[in-house]
């Protein structure tokens, strides 16, 4: 990695970090401050909060187009500038319309930011550095929300609007720092791409591309399980769980949510070491194992009534266990979306996982308060247990749907063509052959040795 490409991905990375940092200030208190601060109602703080994923859904199936053809760090901008707006707008706002509006413009703005950071970091990264590129972007993003979360707590006062409105300011400013940040990146070239075809029509034809890929198809199957059984669970299914099954206070589902970042913030480079050399699809069917336990300790944590301590701490583990599957996915998954690209759809792939992340998040919740508050907690349990063994078996069939370098960068860190010790960049998209997109030859963009340096 050159040293213009190591300094535009530290800028990219203390930007992210930034704006997960003003982002935790206010998404625990969200709720709270609609419904009771604004005395705008439960209701409305619902309609609120689906906004935000309504308002990502509408956005993401056009930001694909707009980076592929604009370029990741304008979209990047806008996006961040938008999302500031919306922040602003939702401390500032005191009637129903206003809050909406400001909710969608700020679930609009975020869903924007994440595919154009993703391509921008691909873009300053090659194959073999990609997955500590994003394994850092994932830890940074998470030490952010947690420290964020931590001070917009002591900040934070329900009988006083004004606390509220100064963490809305706060997260703002940390998404305008965000794009100033991004704003004065050096971006390396636009990887090109020998392709006959005009760009217009490339554009028009990238969906059907896209599904005409039979890795990527499946990926985005693998990772809406993922996404449902994990994230969609957080802060409904899970968490309306232990609190009416298993029993646990308020305060110790905050100490199994931290458990859960620790466990992120603890584990992440640690973990990186371990599973950077090895194949991507085999680390995923182990986070699904990790998970299995993680759902049959929370199953466990609802039978034990005569055991609090015992049950608090299965729950804590089950949070926990989490945090160490989503470290194994975050060197994994997104770097294997990268690498699955044709160079001119970079911006479509990340943008279409994105959304497929954005519906599991969308339909988990409500699945999961539904069972649970209609008393299905065993089905509910059992449902997940078997999404998170489906996730090792998807794991493996994608892993023989891969080619070995797109499975593991490493093992072609030597070519018989090049000398042990010769340093080449990897351009994106190297995979993407005559064949089309997806059908690449377990040859086409295989890295030579090349140095793997953290990026703070």
């Amino acid at each position: 990695m050159t040293t213009a490409m190591g300094a535009a991905l530290r800028r990219i990375q203390l930007g992210n970090a930034l704006s997960a940092f003003g982002n935790g200030f206010t998404v625990p208190y969200l709720y709270v401050y609609v419904a009771k601060v604004r005395d705008l109602g439960a209701s409305t703080a619902g309609v609120v909060l689906a906004m935000l994923a309504v308002a990502a859904l509408a956005v993401l199936p056009l930001t694909g187009r707009a980076i592929d053809r604009k370029g990741p760090l304008p979209v990047a901008v806008v996006g961040a500038v938008t999302a500031a707006v919306g922040s602003l707008g939702l401390g500032l706002s005191t009637t129903e319309p206003l809050v909406i509006a400001s909710a969608i413009a700020l679930g609009a703005g975020i869903a924007v930011i994440q595919p154009a950071l993703a391509t921008m970091i691909v873009w300053c990264s090659t194959t073999v550095t990609r997955s500590r590129a994003f394994a850092t972007q994932f830890f940074l993003n998470n030490l952010g929300l947690g420290i964020g979360g931590l001070i917009g707590g002591l900040l934070v006062d329900e009988s006083a609007a004004g606390s509220f409105v100064r963490l809305f300011a706060i997260e703002a400013v940390m998404f305008l720092v965000l794009g100033a940040a991004i704003a004065t990146v050096r971006l390396p070239r636009t990887p090109r791409v020998d392709d006959p075809v005009p760009s217009e029509a490339r554009a028009k034809g990238a969906w059907r591309a896209l599904f005409a890929d039979r890795r990527m198809v499946w990926l985005c199957v693998l990772g809406f399980v993922l996404f449902f059984a994990c994230y969609g669970q957080f802060e409904s299914g899970l968490a309306a769980y232990a609190t009416e099954v298993t029993r646990i206070s308020p305060s110790t589902l905050g100490i199994a949510l931290a458990a859960n970042t620790a466990a992120i913030v603890a584990a992440q480079f640690i973990v990186l070491k371990l599973v950077e050399r090895r194949r991507r699809s085999r680390v995923m069917a182990v986070v699904g194992l990790i998970w299995t336990v993680a759902w049959l300790a929370a199953g466990l944590s609802g039978l034990v009534h005569g055991a609090h301590a015992v049950a608090t701490t299965l729950l804590i583990s089950t949070y926990a266990l989490f945090g160490i599957g989503e470290s194994l996915l975050s060197p994994t998954v997104a770097p294997l979306v990268a690498d699955l690209a044709p160079a001119s759809m970079v911006g479509q792939y990340n943008s279409v996982f994105a959304l497929v992340k954005q519906l599991a998040l969308a339909i988990g919740p409500a699945v999961g308060a539904l069972m649970v508050g209609h008393g299905m907690a065993a089905p509910y349990i059992g449902m997940l247990v078997l999404c998170a063994v489906g996730i090792s078996l998807l794991a493996l069939r994608l892993g023989r749907m891969l080619s070995p370098a797109q499975d593991n960068p490493h093992i072609r860190a030597f070519t018989p063509q090049a000398p042990a010790g010769t340093a080449t960049e990897v351009t994106v998209g190297a995979d993407a052959t005559a064949e089309g997109p997806g059908e690449a030859t377990a040859d086409a963009g295989a890295p030579r040795r090349e140095s793997v340096t953290a990026v703070a």
